[in-house]
């Protein structure tokens, strides 16, 4: 099958024009045909018939069906088949070039459906300039079209509550799913796929979940049908298009960050301002920053799924999610910052992945010790960062605000405008890559264990430590006033992770130990 640029006049024959109108000629052995978008006229041509006819193009796909299964005897069947399939791609491509208006449907009329409208709405003009298209929402699917929106929908714009209403409206060429969850979500991303629309969404548990499925469905649709999610991992900070092109040439050997905000705000609360785990929790709710249930905040579950993302674009792998170590926040204590602070730094949940010498890849959630020298110390409140250290950047830091209304929708806007404009990612996920996963690593590590007193613990701990070939850098104990709040802590050197849960599985045997052992990953070798 070959394409080439043709010039036809409307009588069906090439001749010289003052006014020539480019098409495109496909030819498959005996069958061509030319579509002329000027003018949407469409000549079939066989050996024998010549066919001319006035179409719609939004008709054409079907047409075409049609007009090659009657000139199939002048074919074989298989080239007829693939002409058709190549054709109705071809077709689908111009249509959307050729339009002046991108069309959306929202998925989600709440907080970051409503920001995404409010921003399309401010700046209409100042989008067609810098996309050369109009972009307008025509409708936001929600679960009850009767309540209240805190937003203008826009003039011509429906508010429907059925998922089909979006998805079988033909007219609309971009789905963006905000309404979360990894059920109905998941229909309506991979629905919207399907169907031939370009999808934009922030559901960093959808992708985490279904990455492959979705990764596998993007690979099979045409080239035009784009799957964009700027805003799933760490909100308004562009992270995403960053990894998919600004390290396409570089290695990437440590990744490490703050990306949940409401943690991160809690573990402010608790370090600057003393309160407990349970005051901070019931600030961040007051402030809309935790959720009704904040488990997958609080239990390091939403960090892991952003890391995992981030994993596949920086390594190419994909991690199920299961794999990752995964600790939350719920074990930490004031004491925990006392010692932190007498060591010099803070405390802070960070997703990690680092590849070792080997080539092999590690990665975890969990509390980490953070000095007061290092970058990440100081992101504090609800505010994101990652840090990416790599052969030829070195070090890069991305700060900004990971969620909320605006900061969310602002990453949406810019998939769509970037859409708009006809940008294209052919491997939304980066290319895959053969690389070997080890849920191991090494670090220095901080321990705090609580104990009922009596004569003989520090020297069993050292006995355990030596049993499994940890080496203790340091034992601290600061004063205490309640008995209960008796406990001590030690930072090793640095050593295996698998090492150090025999440690404290063998101290938590022990009868003066007093509940589970804490234990956090201290971030840098050189912390001191």
């Amino acid at each position: 099958m070959r394409m080439v640029s043709y010039l036809f006049s409307p009588a069906g024959r090439s001749t010289p024009s003052p006014r020539p109108r480019l098409v495109t000629l496909l030819a498959s052995n005996s069958i061509s045909f030319v579509i002329d978008y000027r003018s949407d006229c469409c000549v079939f041509k066989t050996p024998t018939v010549y066919q001319t006819m006035r179409l719609h193009l939004a008709m054409l796909a079907s047409t075409l069906s049609t007009v090659l299964r009657v000139s199939s005897s002048f074919a074989p069947k298989s080239s007829t088949s693939s002409l058709l399939q190549r054709s109705i791609t071809s077709t689908s491509l111009q249509m959307a070039s050729d339009s002046d208006t991108v069309t959306v449907g929202i998925f989600g009329g709440g907080t970051v459906g409503g920001g995404i409208v409010e921003i399309l709405s401010k700046k209409k003009d100042y989008f067609k300039q810098l996309s050369g298209k109009t972009i307008e929402v025509r409708k936001i699917c929600v679960r009850d079209a009767s309540k209240e929106r805190d937003f203008e929908v826009p003039s011509g714009c429906d508010i429907v509550t059925s998922y089909d209403d979006i998805l079988n409206d033909e007219s609309i060429d971009m789905a963006v799913e905000v309404m979360g969850g990894t059920t109905d979500a998941k229909d309506v991303v991979l629905g919207a796929l399907k169907k031939g629309k370009s999808v934009v969404t922030a559901n960093k548990a959808l992708i985490a979940k279904d990455l492959g499925e979705i990764e596998s469905l993007c690979a099979s649709v045409d080239d035009s049908t784009q799957f964009r999610y700027e805003a799933a991992v760490c909100g308004g900070i562009p992270i995403i298009r960053s990894m998919q092109s600004d390290f396409v040439g570089d290695n990437i050997k440590l990744m490490s960050g703050i990306i949940n905000g409401c943690t991160n705000f809690m573990l402010t609360s608790m370090d600057r301002d003393g309160k407990s785990y349970d005051e901070a929790l019931s600030q961040a709710s007051e402030l809309g920053y935790a959720e009704a249930d904040p488990t997958l905040d609080v239990g390091g579950f939403d960090a892991r799924s952003k890391l995992k993302i981030l994993m596949r674009l920086a390594y190419g792998m994909d991690v199920d999610e299961d794999d990752i170590s995964c600790r939350g926040i719920t074990e930490l204590t004031k004491i925990d910052f006392e010692y932190a602070k007498t060591l010099g730094g803070t405390i802070k949940l960070l997703g990690v992945a680092q590849m070792n010498d080997d080539g092999e890849v590690s990665a975890f959630v969990s509390p980490c010790y953070v000095g007061n020298d290092d970058p990440l110390s100081s992101v504090n409140g609800a505010t994101n960062a990652i840090e990416i250290l790599s052969d030829n950047l070195v070090e890069s830091i991305y700060i900004g605000q990971g969620a909320g209304r605006y900061p969310t929708a602002n990453s949406c806007i810019n998939d769509i405008v970037a859409l708009a404009k006809g940008d294209t990612t052919p491997l939304p996920f980066n290319p895959s890559a053969d690389v070997k996963f080890v849920n191991n690593y090494e670090s220095v590590f901080f321990l705090r264990l609580n104990y009922r007193d009596q004569v003989g613990i520090t020297r069993q701990v050292g006995e355990i430590c030596e049993k499994h070939g940890v080496s203790i850098h340091s034992i601290l104990q600061n004063p205490m006033t309640k008995s209960q709040d008796s406990a001590f802590a030690i930072v090793t050197e640095k050593v295996e992770y698998a090492a150090i849960l025999k440690v404290l599985a063998d101290i938590e045997a022990l009868n003066w130990c007093k509940g589970k052992p804490f234990y956090m990953p201290v971030l840098r070798e050189d912390w001191q």
